[in-house]
This record gives C-alpha cells, sequence and structure tokens, in this order.
C-alpha cells in the first residue's frame, strides 16, 4: 500500500527528532579528517546495486541532480558524484548497505566505482539526495535516514517529484549534535536552502508537471540544473567538433587518406 504523504512526514519527524537549526554547524566544502583505511576482507564480494526507477518523473529528478552535480565538480579530482551508487559501511558484510539516489562524497579520488565501501574510502559520502516516491518515502523516512546519520553522512535531503510523499518538495537535514537538524532558509533567501556541505544553494522547481532540484551558486548568481549541464556538454561537445572540421579546412593534405596502391 502506498504511503501517505502526512504518515511519511510525520514518520520521518519521529524517527529524527528534528530541531530546526538557522546557523551553519557544517564548514564548507570540508570533510572531516579520515580514518586510516581498513584492509578488505579476503573472500567477500560486494555486489554492484541495481536501480529501476519507479516512474519516468522519478527517475528524470535522480538524473538530473547527478547530471547537474557532476557538471559542477568536474574539475575536482576529490570529489566523487555518485548516482545509486550501493554505499558498504560495515567490513566484511556484504548484506548491510544503503542505495543512495545521488550522492557526494569530498577528500576521495575520482575514479569510477562498482560501490562506495566506507572502509576504503575512509569516510561516508558528505551528502546524500533521496527522490521520494509512494512506494519508497516510508523507507526513507524510517530506516535509510537512520542510517545515513549512524555512518555519518553530513547533509541528508528529500525531493518529491510529485508532491504527494512528503509535506515539502524539499527538505534537508544537517548534523548537529548527533542527529539531523532541519535547514531553514535563511533571510532573503527567499525558496533557497543552503548547502553548506555543497557550498550551494537549493530549490525545487516544477517542470512539465513534476518537480526537480534546481542550484545556485551563492557567489556568481548561476542557476543550473542536470537539463542546463547538459546543453553545456553538448555545446562543449560542438565546438570541439567545429574546431576539428576548421583544422581540417586549414590543413587539408594532413587529413587526406592515402592514395590508393596500384596492384
Amino acid at each position: 500500500m502506498y504511503a501517505t504523504r502526512e504518515a511519511c512526514s510525520c514518520a520521518f519527524e519521529f524517527v529524527m527528532s528534528l530541531a530546526p537549526i538557522t546557523e551553519t554547524v557544517v564548514p564548507t566544502m570540508t570533510s572531516p579528517a579520515a580514518p586510516p583505511k581498513a584492509l578488505e576482507p579476503a573472500g567477500v564480494e560486494y555486489p554492484e546495486g541495481r536501480w529501476t526507477a519507479p516512474s519516468l518523473w522519478h527517475g528524470d529528478a535522480v538524473r538530473r541532480a547527478a547530471t547537474a552535480l557532476d557538471h559542477y565538480f568536474r574539475e575536482r579530482l576529490d570529489v566523487i558524484v555518485g548516482m545509486e551508487l550501493r554505499v558498504y559501511y560495515h567490513s566484511g558484510n556484504d548484506k548491510v548497505w544503503i542505495q543512495p539516489d545521488v550522492q557526494v562524497a569530498f577528500g576521495v579520488e575520482r575514479g569510477n566505482r562498482g560501490s562506495y565501501r566506507v572502509w576504503e574510502e575512509g569516510k561516508a559520502p558528505d551528502f546524500v539526495l533521496e527522490v521520494a516516491s509512494p512506494s519508497t518515502a516510508e523507507h526513507d523516512a524510517e530506516y535509510k535516514a537512520r542510517e545515513c546519520a549512524q555512518i555519518g553522512v553530513r547533509e541528508y535531503w528529500r525531493l518529491d517529484p510529485l508532491g504527494t510523499s512528503i509535506s515539502n518538495p524539499l527538505e534537508g537535514y544537517v548534523t548537529s549534535g548527533g542527529s539531523y537538524g532541519r535547514v531553514q532558509p535563511g533571510e532573503g533567501e527567499g525558496l533557497y536552502l543552503r548547502s553548506d556541505v555543497l557550498a550551494l544553494e537549493l530549490r525545487s522547481q516544477r517542470q512539465v508537471g513534476a518537480t526537480v532540484l534546481v542550484f545556485r551558486d551563492p557567489i556568481s548568481g548561476e542557476e543550473f540544473d542536470g537539463a542546463l549541464a547538459e546543453s553545456e556538454r553538448r555545446r562543449r561537445a560542438a565546438e570541439e567538433r567545429v574546431r576539428e572540421l576548421e583544422k581540417q579546412l586549414r590543413n587539408p593534405a594532413a587529413h587526406r587518406p592515402p592514395p590508393d596502391r596500384e596492384p
């Protein structure tokens, strides 16, 4: 049975015992000192996660948020952005894991991964975003948020693309005294909520019936989401193709195929 918006919101409020906060409690763009990385136990496999979006709107919201953040941090070699990347947090136990819709980890080496193992990386992800759906909202509220808090995820965010699962389209929670406190908009920020971990401002926006996540750089004032990031990548790829064609026109002999040899 689908969970109602009121039931999921009440469950989340009860589990997390939220206390509203308005002051910054997490240092911007920094990570706590990482403990020594543990050795990998022999003979234990950690399967990659599988993901099926509950709806087109849910999948679109997840992909766009991941694309936007990956594009924004593309030049940093110490940041990874994962989409549906399974997080294992007990060394030697491949049955205990979470699979955030989107996660960001600072202070770890960029590169391909089949899973994120906390004991190998030396730390938990810093930022987690869950996109709610009627079939997952109750689990996210009662269990996943609690697990994220226990393993040290510094910010936990929830986005509701349908507007039926949680009380607000976008909610953010930040660690404060060992539990999560709700992020409140600052004075003059309007619809924006600030993520101190990302050093970005976040808001929800209704687009073609669904709600997606929009980011804003507080220094430049630039807004972006996954659609804009994808357009930017396509624009750069097109510019690269144009530059390559211009090289060929300037020096056609260098790009001319060799003549066919006579038999």
